[in-house]
């Protein structure tokens, strides 16, 4: 089996100026027996210097990335950079065009296909491609999120904890550059987490910033806010965009996951009536909600508490629940016990 890439596009990432065009995805339907799937992709260059890869769009439901990107990529001018910038704002685009977390044409989870497959479905084919192509040509790698459909978020960034000294030293700085209101710090162990664009910069050396910018499928002005001032920081924090005269960001506040008992799970379908409010610092054995039963509403609805202590970093957004679903994500400072 061939672990060539099959797809290709018409970008020269080593020609200076900026170029706007498509990765193609093969594709073969009933009805486009050739076709591909147009991914855009952005690149500016000019001369010598690091790259940076920016990426929004792998959950199609996610909106504030794609805008602060595609907003980045009609502002730059290719003067005005030394290095390059390459830019994919919508990298998981049939996601994106159905407005769903995962692909319509496959449902696959880009962020949990990585390192991906040259052969598979069109997610691990574009996952495939990113880190064969794309992250060995980075220097620094920034991937914007959201809560989607399913929860909300704090404007926050995601790090993971680093392979030794020397990694984790870079990743703190790629977040301080970003400056995040709060930045959590995981080892990448729950959530799929060996399987995320994180995890394949971890495998290559290439320092990843995740963000999670706000959620409900909507926009947060909020979190766009931070997404577009964190990217020109990073970006002259790595001396490719030297002359930028944003003001200077805030500190950001290093939090982390204390362990599984931060999340707290739907235990029963039913209707869910929050009873903490995202940034809400909550206390271990605190009632978290309620959930109603829909088909005898005149039983007492079932409570749910929160099993730790924390910071609320992220809301289930629906009312309708089902067993398993993720109510909350709490947050402790990094030197909590």
């Amino acid at each position: 089996m061939s672990d060539q890439t099959q797809v290709w596009t018409p970008v020269d990432f080593e020609a200076d100026g900026k170029q706007c065009d498509w990765l193609r995805v093969p594709h073969s339907v009933d009805l486009s027996g050739y076709g591909v799937v147009p991914v855009p992709v952005i690149c500016i260059r000019n001369g010598a210097g690091p790259t940076a890869l920016l990426m929004a769009g792998s959950h199609g439901d996610e909106y504030e990335g794609q805008v602060a990107l595609a907003r980045l990529a009609r502002e730059i001018d290719p003067a005005t950079i030394q290095g390059r910038i390459i830019i994919l704002p919508s990298m998981n685009a049939p996601a994106v065009e159905a407005g769903r977390r995962l692909s319509p044409l496959d449902d696959g989870n880009l962020n949990r296909s990585f390192p991906g497959n040259a052969v598979g479905g069109p997610t691990a084919m574009i996952a495939h491609y990113v880190t064969t192509v794309l992250l060995p040509m980075a220097d620094v790698a920034i991937d914007l999120h959201a809560g989607g459909r399913s929860c909300d978020y704090i404007p926050c960034a995601l790090i993971r904890s680093g392979g030794g000294a020397r990694e984790h030293q870079d990743l703190r700085a790629l977040a301080c550059a970003f400056a995040a209101p709060v930045t959590s710090i995981s080892d990448g162990s729950g959530g799929g987490g060996r399987t995320t664009l994180s995890a394949a910069g971890g495998d290559l050396g290439v320092p990843v910033l995740t963000a999670e910018l706000g959620g409900r499928a909507s926009l947060s002005k909020e979190g766009l806010a931070v997404a577009q001032r964190g990217l020109r920081s990073v970006l002259k924090h790595y001396g490719i965009l030297p002359d930028d005269d944003a003001d200077p960001l805030p500190e950001t506040r290093f939090m982390r996951v204390r362990g599984r008992g931060a999340f707290v799970y739907a235990m029963r379908k039913g209707l869910f009536e929050p009873a903490a409010a995202l940034s809400d610092a909550v206390q271990a054995g605190q009632i978290a909600g309620f959930i109603h039963t829909i088909d005898r509403p005149w039983l007492e609805p079932e409570p749910v508490h929160f099993s730790e202590s924390g910071m609320v970093a992220c809301l289930r957004a629906p009312m309708l629940t089902v067993p398993g679903d993720c109510l909350y994500k709490l947050l402790v400072d990094i030197d909590a016990d």
